[in-house]
């Protein structure tokens, strides 16, 4: 005779539950080397988050070159500019002496020559100032000599070696009459003190030199003072 177990299962025809099945260990459990490392996704490669965490930092090393790079360019240039600084200063220096020099000497000049054209002025005339202290002496030998003579015509013989003296100094400096056998006026070398009409001439001439004229080294010096003889108006 069979006794059933009426909290059996089994016994009334009924299936037990199965065991549930117990988590497999990981590898990494089984060896204790701790937690297994990211996979990689099929196809993709490493994880999103550690591509992007790769590409960052090797971004980031980029920039620090480049950056480098651009730092030790600009320690150049300005390394360069110094010294290009350094020698525009002393170029400056250079040229700023220079020209102090040259200013001080054009100033030294510009003296002298003042100095030397007041000299000019002042004592250009003096060989010929001398000249005619010559003649000076002579009109007054020529006058004390008066006071002891009585006879006029050796006065007028020492006054006119005295004239020809002093015109022949005007000729040794340049100095030429205007006066010539021409009688033609001339307003270039002529200047009309009076005019007198006549039917003797056709057109204006010198009729009497009331003051002789004179060229220096043909140049007019000074006109002469004529009387013109102009044809008469009908």
């Amino acid at each position: 005779m069979d006794f059933k177990d009426n909290n059996d299962p089994s016994a009334n025809g009924a299936k037990p539950d199965a065991p549930a099945p117990a988590d497999k260990p990981s590898a990494s459990t089984r060896s204790g080397e701790g937690p297994e490392p990211a996979a990689e996704i099929p196809g993709e490669g490493v994880r999103p988050a550690e591509k992007d965490y790769k590409k960052h930092e090797k971004g980031d090393h980029e920039d620090a070159r480049a950056l480098k790079g651009k730092l030790k360019k600009k320690e150049h240039e300005i390394k360069h500019l110094r010294k290009e600084n350094d020698d525009l200063g002393k170029e400056f220096g250079d040229l700023k002496d220079k020209y102090l020099r040259a200013a001080a000497e054009m100033d030294n000049q510009r003296k002298r020559l003042e100095r030397e054209k007041n000299d000019f002025y002042q004592f250009a005339l003096t060989d010929l100032l001398k000249e005619l202290l010559a003649v000076l002496d002579n009109f007054e030998r020529a006058l004390k000599s008066r006071e002891d003579q009585t006879d006029s015509q050796s006065f007028h013989e020492g006054i006119e070696l005295i004239r020809k003296q002093f015109f022949d100094l005007l000729l040794k400096r340049g100095v030429t009459p205007l006066d010539g056998p021409d009688k033609r006026f001339d307003p270039a070398v002529h200047q009309a003190v009076l005019t007198e009409e006549s039917e003797a001439v056709d057109e204006p001439e010198v009729g009497e030199i009331l003051q002789k004229g004179y060229r220096l080294n043909e140049r007019l010096l000074r006109p002469a003072l004529v009387k013109v003889i102009v044809p008469k108006k009908n």
